[in-house]
């Protein structure tokens, strides 16, 4: 098992062959998927946007039982999220994980224009609000502004959330850390 730094390596590796066009496809072989019948150990998990431009297995060139992903909108949190990234760092002991918002987020992008939204999309804009109003810039810029901000968010809410997180955190058995993908480059920026 990986800490979490050799964790977060492998993820800018991978991230390093996607951008260079040398992607190793891992582990996706049917020996692979037979090797995990018997259970998984991913080395990180991934709360990442639903967008269908971010397919972290792919963006991180990673295979079969490598990422435990959860994916919402806007990579917000509620009761179900936070329990799955529970279950991922207390239950399969993975050492880190990685709130990965994505440049020209359409759910930043509702929530920047002022939080209007049907139905239960409105949950997911207003949980984006308080990123929204850290903002600082008041160009082109305020929405990749606040995709970061909110994966920053996010990640402070999962270090917190007691008990699980913030006593695996306390411990120094996983680390929290957001993250930005720019969907022009490809290019995954960790956010410290």
């Amino acid at each position: 098992m990986l800490n979490s730094e050799e964790a977060l390596q492998k993820l800018i590796e991978g991230n390093r062959r996607y951008l260079e066009g040398g992607q190793l496809h891992p582990r996706q072989t049917i020996d692979r998927r037979k090797e995990l019948i018997e259970g998984q150990q991913p080395f990180a998990a991934i709360l990442g946007c639903s967008d269908s431009r971010v397919p972290p297995e792919l963006i991180f060139d990673q295979g079969l039982g490598d990422l435990f992903v959860v994916r919402v909108a806007g990579n917000v949190i509620d009761d179900a999220v936070l329990g799955s990234v529970e279950f991922a760092v207390e239950k399969l002991r993975t050492p880190l994980v990685l709130v990965l918002g994505h440049t020209q987020c359409g759910a930043v992008e509702a929530a920047v224009a002022g939080g209007k939204a049907k139905g239960r999309i409105i949950k997911i804009v207003r949980a984006i609000q308080p990123a929204v109003e850290k903002a600082t810039i008041a160009n082109s810029n305020v929405v990749n502004e606040v995709v970061k901000i909110n994966a920053r968010l996010t990640a402070e809410k999962l270090r917190l959330a007691e008990p699980i997180l913030s006593e695996s955190v306390k411990k120094g058995r996983v680390k929290v850390l957001g993250a930005c993908y720019d969907i022009k480059t490809g290019i995954v920026e960790i956010l410290m």
